[in-house]
């Protein structure tokens, strides 16, 4: 696969909210984002940063369980549930008649960090990476997404020459991409 270079990334470095780095991940599903990103967290964890992840759905979800007493304070009409114990504490928050978030608003209620990696939110104008596997059968998306900054592919695939083709399988090699796309100096750790 061909060799990333990093191309203008000026406009997207900071996110203005706060001064944690944003770099996201888009792709169809079943095209990988979530296994790279599983494997990404430790290795950027690994050089000693402090990595944060908002993902997005399309689909209702729900991370209660009926019956739990949580559940049954939201039933009951609770527009936030915090749950607390040891080892992390959640917020659930109903959006009843709000509207869905955008994901500056998501950003705001994080803590500090070093980075935010986030899945989805593929119109969002925030430095992303098409993670593509032919074999999905769906097209690229990266024509119709400007924000696209270098795509991942598990297969030698054409793409413009302003854009880095790197190989999926080379967690290592993604990792060293969005840290330089960042300006997210090295670690010693």
């Amino acid at each position: 696969m061909r060799n990333a270079e990093l191309g203008n990334n000026d406009k997207f470095v900071t996110n203005q909210l706060m001064h944690t780095k944003v770099f996201g991940f888009a792709g169809y599903s079943g095209s990988g984002k979530t296994t790279l990103i599983e494997q990404l967290i430790p290795l950027l964890a690994a050089d000693g940063l402090r990595v944060s992840l908002v993902k997005h759905t399309h689909h209702g979800f729900d991370i209660d369980k009926p019956g739990k007493d949580s559940y049954r304070f939201r039933q009951a009409g609770a527009q936030e549930v915090m749950l607390a114990g040891a080892q992390r504490w959640a917020l659930m928050h109903e959006l009843s008649d709000e509207s869905e978030p955008v994901l500056a608003d998501l950003l705001a209620h994080m803590s500090a960090c070093d980075v935010v990696l986030v899945e989805g939110f593929r119109s969002i104008e925030i430095p992303k990476m098409e993670v593509y596997r032919p074999s999905t059968g769906h097209a690229l998306i990266h024509p119709v997404f400007p924000n696209v900054v270098a795509v991942a592919s598990d297969a030698a695939i054409e793409v413009p020459p302003h854009l880095p083709l790197l190989d999926l399988n080379d967690v290592a090699a993604i990792a060293d991409f969005v840290k330089r796309f960042l300006k997210i100096r090295q670690s010693n750790v």
